[in-house]
C-alpha cells in the first residue's frame, strides 16, 4: 500500500505545478490546462483524506466525482469563451482580452 505521505506529496506537487503553470503563462489553454492540475490535486486531496478519516465510508469519493463533473463543465464553457475569443481576435494570448474592456 502506498504511504500517506506520499499521495500527499504528489497532491502538493501537482497543486504547485499548476499554480507556477498559472502564472507564468499567457496562452489561454495553458492556463486552462494549469487549473485543471490545481482541481485534480483538491480531488486528490479529497480521496485521500476520506480515507485517512472514514476509512469504511465513501463520501470523499462522492465528493470527487461532482468535483470532477464541475470541473468537465467548467472545461466546456472556459473553451467555448477561448474559441469565441480566438474567432474575434485571431489570438489565444492573455493579451488579447485586454480588447475586450470598453
Amino acid at each position: 500500500m502506498i504511504r500517506i505521505e506520499l499521495l500527499l506529496g504528489l497532491s502538493t506537487l501537482l497543486f504547485f505545478i499548476g499554480f507556477f503553470g498559472f502564472v507564468t503563462r499567457r496562452n489561454l489553454i495553458g492556463m486552462l490546462i494549469s487549473v485543471e492540475l490545481i482541481l485534480n490535486s483538491v480531488d486528490l486531496n479529497f480521496a485521500i483524506f476520506n480515507r485517512i478519516l472514514y476509512p469504511g465510508q465513501l463520501d470523499g469519493f462522492f465528493f470527487t466525482l461532482f468535483s470532477i463533473g464541475v470541473s468537465a463543465a467548467e472545461t466546456a464553457v472556459a473553451m467555448a469563451i477561448i474559441i469565441n475569443v480566438y474567432r474575434n481576435f485571431h489570438s489565444d494570448q492573455v493579451n488579447s482580452i485586454n480588447n475586450l474592456k470598453l
